[in-house]
């Protein structure tokens, strides 16, 4: 049961942010990406903290006492990781379009095994290799890539899909060993608010009326994937390991298309069709193989 609630967990965190890519996509008409991810993150930090009151506030000291100073170093850390994926995202699409950072943003599926092991030597499920193919074709069909070209923002994207694989990772680690999902989701968004507040100050105009005018995509961006879709993550990671959690994660793309054919009218091609295909193919192997495998062990 409780892997069920990961999984569950796992996929409304998808939905989320693959809707939210719109949003995204559309909130720098009139503020830029750093104050956009402050405001937006800073929002997600708000509405997380009744959260934390009434749910995990009672079980702060004993979690914490297993090791305050680990958890509060990997809080932090993952919250660093998250502020400069999300911030080299944001960026990317001032410089390119949203096919093409769709496409290297699922690059964290291939990322993500192999960071593991050559920081942790953990062996990693064949299955997992065929799912990350499949994710890739599926990536690569779904976003109309072959009709583009190389640019800086492509260079952003891909940059920012080692922080999300690192982020991903690092929330295996610390969630294994502390159960609050709600506390860490708010230690990450305000680092990552902070940190982004601080680069809009360096590098771009303060404009708070500009802020007003992109409210609705900041509220839906903050309060939905700021805030609940990274609790959701930081559970669903509870128990599913890294791998396949990332494999998971990458129907994000196939979420932000079905989202732009409903909300945008844009059309689906046969090529994007057979890319949603192969990325649920790659989910569905990632988490069916292994399981058949224990139930084949428990028989025997």
């Amino acid at each position: 049961m409780p892997k069920s609630i990961s999984l569950l967990s796992a996929f409304a965190c998808t939905l989320i942010w693959g809707t939210t890519f719109i949003a995204q996509d559309t909130g720098m008409d009139f503020i830029g990406p750093y104050l956009f991810n402050s405001v937006r993150f800073f929002v997600g930090f708000l509405v997380l903290v009744p959260f934390f009151v009434i749910f995990e506030k009672k079980n702060l000291q004993t979690e914490i006492n297993k090791n305050k100073n680990v958890f509060f170093k990997y809080s932090f850390l993952i919250g660093v990781f998250l502020f400069l994926g999300s911030a080299l995202q944001q960026i990317s699409l001032q410089y390119t379009d949203i096919a093409n950072a769709a496409f290297f943003t699922i690059f964290y599926v291939p990322m993500v095994p192999i960071i593991v092991f050559f920081l942790y030597q953990e062996k990693i499920h064949w299955s997992n290799w065929p799912s990350v193919i499949l994710c890739l074709m599926g990536g690569y069909l779904l976003t109309n890539f072959y009709d583009a070209t190389i640019r800086k923002g492509d260079i952003l994207v891909i940059l920012g899909a080692i922080f999300w694989a690192l982020h991903i990772i690092y929330v295996g680690k610390v969630i294994k060993n502390f159960n609050l999902p709600i506390l860490i989701g708010l230690i990450q968004t305000l680092v990552v608010s902070l940190l982004s507040l601080f680069g809009a100050f360096l590098f771009e105009d303060i404009n708070s009326e500009g802020i007003f005018k992109q409210i609705y995509q900041i509220l839906y961006a903050g309060i939905l994937s700021g805030g609940f879709a990274f609790v959701l993550q930081i559970y669903a990671q509870k128990n599913i390991t890294p791998t396949p959690a990332a494999i998971i994660f990458s129907l994000e793309g196939v979420i932000a298309t079905l989202a732009a054919w409903v909300l945008l009218s844009q059309i689906l091609n046969i090529n994007n069709i057979i890319g949603c295909i192969f990325i649920v193919l790659g989910v569905l192997i990632s988490q069916i193989v292994p399981e058949l495998k224990i139930n084949k062990v428990k028989q025997n």
